[in-house]
């Protein structure tokens, strides 16, 4: 079973470009991180100070564990977060499939 995090951030104002550049150096350590299956950036078209992130893991535990790693504690809580107006955390599992 997959676990997904979906998480969406609002930059304080002009703030986005030095988000982005700290969001994609955590990303490709993410992707490094046993039990990771996705970790994706993606930034608002219409309204550049909205970033939502996608992650996906194998487990909840695997997830538990990312939240624990030196670069998410340094990067994600140390820089990225007092940069930010808003931030959203969603944590999704696998609907069980209906037969039909």
């Amino acid at each position: 079973m997959t676990y997904v995090v979906v998480a969406r951030y609002r930059t304080e104002a002009g703030k986005e470009n030095t988000v982005l550049p700290l969001l994609d150096t955590m990303a490709a350590a993410s992707r490094e991180e046993p039990g990771n299956l996705a970790y994706r950036v993606h930034q608002g078209v219409e309204d550049p100070q909205a970033i939502v992130l996608y992650e996906e893991y194998a487990s909840e535990a695997d997830f538990t564990a990312h939240c624990a790693t030196p670069h998410f504690q340094e990067i994600v809580l140390g820089k990225v977060v007092p940069l930010l107006e808003s931030r959203d955390v969603l944590r999704c599992a696998p609907r069980a499939q209906v037969q039909s």
